[in-house]
């Protein structure tokens, strides 16, 4: 049996300077920001440990926010997902975006934050 678990809180911002939101979203939220980024378009706001993991995202399109749902076998959740009656919006290299029964879009993407394991 494969395991999943709620990983990220994405925030997804369309224009402007990712490090001007990211720097707003952390004193809105009493974190910091992680200072060397491994990819421009993303920028991580570390909390207390246990808290939900936020991460900031540049996008093309409106800004939003969606959740990401980390999982060890990632076609097996898209299927399970897509029984419950989620649908596949895009396919990525690293990550499934799918859209609930509710309209509202998600991720399926591999572990990225400490402790899934446990």
């Amino acid at each position: 049996m494969h395991k999943s678990r709620l990983g990220d809180l994405v925030i997804e911002c369309e224009a402007g300077d990712i490090d001007d939101h990211a720097a707003f979203w952390a004193g809105a939220l009493g974190r910091t920001v992680e200072t060397e980024a491994k990819n421009a378009r993303y920028r991580r706001l570390h909390g207390k440990e246990g808290e939900i993991g936020i991460l900031l995202q540049a996008v093309d399109h409106p800004s939003r926010v969606h959740l990401d749902i980390e999982t060890d076998d990632p076609e097996r959740e898209v299927e399970r997902l897509e029984k419950l009656g989620a649908t596949i919006v895009q396919r990525f290299d690293r990550w499934v975006v799918m859209e609930a029964t509710s309209g509202h879009r998600f991720c399926v993407v591999h572990p990225q934050l400490p402790g899934f394991e446990e």
